[in-house]
């Protein structure tokens, strides 16, 4: 099973944070970002290869063919950033299989539809609140951190 470096949920997917600030501070070379009308949309997943800082490659895959791709073995140069718009996505990733899913770092997730404010940038609705106590459960850790420099704040008190 591939070995993940950072699963991210920022509905933003690749912007200037990821490029450049997570992606070099993790020597990031693989980032995967999974979302089912990402996947599905052809000029989307152009425009999201066009962002690729250099060195990195950029795969745009939907739940299906990540659960099935992140099955493979390991390679000892790949340092893989997860990146999704939604906790939802990552739980359905670890239900699939994909139990190298140990830890989900919420980074921006804005209000829209039926989402609240969560903890700090982030904006949840119910199901997206349900899939974060699913993961905690589960024992993935979940926790908000917008950029490395910045602390961290655990979400199981946010929960409750």
């Amino acid at each position: 099973m591939k070995q993940i470096t950072l699963a991210r949920v920022d509905d933003r997917l690749i912007h200037g944070e990821v490029v450049s600030v997570w992606t070099p501070s993790l020597s990031i070379n693989r980032i995967v970002v999974i979302d089912d009308g990402v996947a599905a949309d052809a000029f989307n997943k152009r425009v999201l290869k066009a962002l690729a800082p250099a060195g990195v490659k950029i795969l745009v895959w939907d739940v299906a063919t990540a659960a099935e791709k992140l099955q493979a073995d390991p390679k000892t140069d790949e340092k893989i950033m997860l990146l999704a718009k939604t906790p939802i996505t990552f739980n359905r990733l670890y239900d699939a299989g994909i139990t190298s899913i140990k830890e989900v770092n919420l980074g921006g997730m804005g209000l829209r539809d039926e989402r609240k404010t969560f903890i700090k940038n982030v904006a949840c609705d119910a199901d997206e609140i349900e899939s974060i106590k699913d993961m905690l459960s589960k024992n993935i850790r979940v926790y908000y951190q917008l950029v490395p420099e910045q602390q961290i704040i655990e979400t199981n008190d946010f929960v409750k």
